[in-house]
């Protein structure tokens, strides 16, 4: 299922996104093999299902991608279950972005594949998520309150994906006036501030 625009001869042609139905005949299908490539990341078989659930519901022609939806939307999801699983279930996230870099490697790897690195901001009405500050927000090209994320992406003529993320913790987020914050959030304690190109 590549786009026709990957091809050696094309330099960085972004895919069309022109899908038809028959273009994903077969998806859930496709989708279970790539999540099984994850399946070491989950000590139990029930967080598999509910990994596989919660992917089937991102994909889904919901609205409201909450859980309470995604969980009504997959055959046999239970709402309870699949709330357990975003908020108390333990995964291993270290070998789980091994295993996507790994695919990022077979599919789009190439000798002058390239990194690029770049923030986004992400409006917050409240102060209570970590990182939250008035900073400048390029969403908005302005100083808001907000989080931002500084977000890695790996490209090639075979195509780009995303490949890591950070968030970051302004200056003021180390100061005292903080100190409840960080230990609400929590922060690890091993952390110390970093720039954005740090």
């Amino acid at each position: 299922m590549l786009p026709a625009c990957r091809t050696a001869g094309e330099g960085f042609a972004i895919p069309t996104f022109d899908v038809v139905p028959s273009d994903v005949e077969g998806f859930v299908e496709e989708l279970w093999e790539f999540q099984s490539t994850f399946h070491d990341c989950f000590a139990r078989s029930e967080p598999r299902a509910h990994f596989f659930d919660y992917m089937v519901g991102q994909c889904s022609k919901l609205q409201r991608k909450s859980i309470e939806p995604m969980a009504l939307q997959v055959e046999g999801g239970t709402i309870r279950g699949m709330q357990r699983f975003i908020s108390d279930v333990d995964w291993d996230e270290a070998q789980m972005i091994w295993n996507y870099h790994q695919l990022v490697a077979e599919e789009m790897g190439e000798p002058d594949g390239v990194l690029m690195f770049d923030e986004t901001g992400f409006i917050k009405k409240g102060a209570d998520s970590v990182g939250v500050a008035r900073q400048y927000c390029g969403t908005l090209g302005k100083v808001e309150n907000c989080q931002v994320g500084v977000f890695a992406a790996y490209a090639s003529r075979q195509g780009y994906a995303l490949v890591d993320k950070r968030l970051f913790l302004p200056e003021a987020w180390w100061t005292d006036a903080y100190a409840a914050r960080r230990t609400k959030g929590p922060v690890p304690a091993t952390l110390t501030f970093q720039s954005k190109p740090q």
